[in-house]
């Protein structure tokens, strides 16, 4: 059982060099020491990890889905950002 005063970790693997860290999942700890090592033996048990990031849940700020107009319609305005404005040589082949 975990006590209701114990912090939430937010857990994020990198699995190779030059990835960028993905999020595993969440897990309760006491303090980042813990949280980590808490990570390893629950998220790296087939050592599929290369690098560990362990967050407090309360230090993630994030946007509210009900924002989402008012959050990303400002780049949607921006049309001279979609790639459909250029030519890609066919040597290039797929990208």
């Amino acid at each position: 059982m975990v006590d209701a005063a114990t912090p939430l970790w937010e857990v994020f693997i990198r699995s190779r060099n030059g990835l960028a860290h993905k999020h595993a999942g969440s897990l309760h700890a006491a303090d980042a020491t813990l949280a980590l090592q808490a990570a390893r033996d629950l998220y790296t048990r087939r050592g599929e990890g290369l690098s560990l990031w362990v967050v407090p849940s309360s230090a993630i700020t994030a946007s509210d889905p009900a924002d989402k107009g008012m959050m990303f319609e400002p780049t949607a305005s921006k049309i001279y950002r979609h790639p459909t404005f250029y030519e890609v040589p066919e040597e290039v082949g797929h990208m």
